[in-house]
């Protein structure tokens, strides 16, 4: 039964688990209480939208994801975000254009460099958020999503500082390990092999095989 509660990220700890804990609840409220004091916001709408919180989750528990960086952050909410309420006003029917506006959101993320999961939240919400959202128009894009989502970025960046995290994240430098066989066109070919999306960066992966190789020699070093 332990079993059951054992992390499903690789290195995720109980220290890690517990700072992304604290972070969500800090930068979510900070960003609530920030947007609330923005001036000329609009009354019908929240001063927190419901997908930062999946934000917050990318941000805080898995700050060197490739979809918690930045730009996937602020791109992908305000871009899903103009593509939902289009989509909303040129798509009949309620239920066609949530499929729709989720699926455009995801490829025009995928286009822009910018792909972020709750930037399908986002669109749909365009769609169904009701008659404020859609009273708002495209000004949802601008408030409450780019200033949450600025807001947000800002506030984990700092978090990210003060607990010694690397957001925006860089992998850390690893002297290559002598004699390696592996180089980045093995890994982009072993990728390719597996017709399968990964969320890890490719900088993080070459890093993550290189300190492996590291402790295998190690530890063929101490077996012989």
């Amino acid at each position: 039964m332990a079993g059951v509660f054992r992390p499903l990220l690789t290195g995720a700890s109980a220290r890690e688990r517990a700072i992304a804990c604290l972070g969500a609840a800090l930068c979510i409220g900070a960003t609530a209480a920030l947007c609330a004091l923005v001036p000329g916001v609009s009354g019908t709408l929240p001063a927190i939208a419901a997908p930062l919180g999946a934000s917050a989750v990318l941000v805080l528990a898995v700050p060197s994801s490739p979809l918690a960086q930045p730009w996937p952050v602020i791109g992908g909410n305000v871009v899903s975000s103009l593509v939902g309420v289009l989509v909303a006003r040129v798509v009949p029917g309620q239920a066609l254009a949530a499929g729709v506006a989720v699926g455009a959101a995801i490829g025009v993320m995928s286009l822009l460099r910018c792909l972020h999961p709750p930037g399908g939240a986002a669109a749909l919400t365009a769609v169904i958020g009701g008659p404020a959202v859609q009273s708002a128009g495209f000004g949802f894009a601008l408030a409450p999503m780019a200033g949450n989502s600025l807001a947000l970025v800002a506030l984990g960046l700092a978090f990210h500082r003060l607990t010694g995290r690397s957001y925006p994240h860089q992998p850390a430098p690893i002297a290559p390990v002598a004699e390696s066989g592996i180089d980045m066109a093995d890994i982009d070919a072993a990728v390719a092999d597996l017709h399968e999306s990964f969320d890890i960066a490719r900088a993080d992966l070459d890093a993550l095989l290189t300190r492996a190789e590291l402790h295998a020699a190690a530890r063929r070093a101490r077996d012989g």
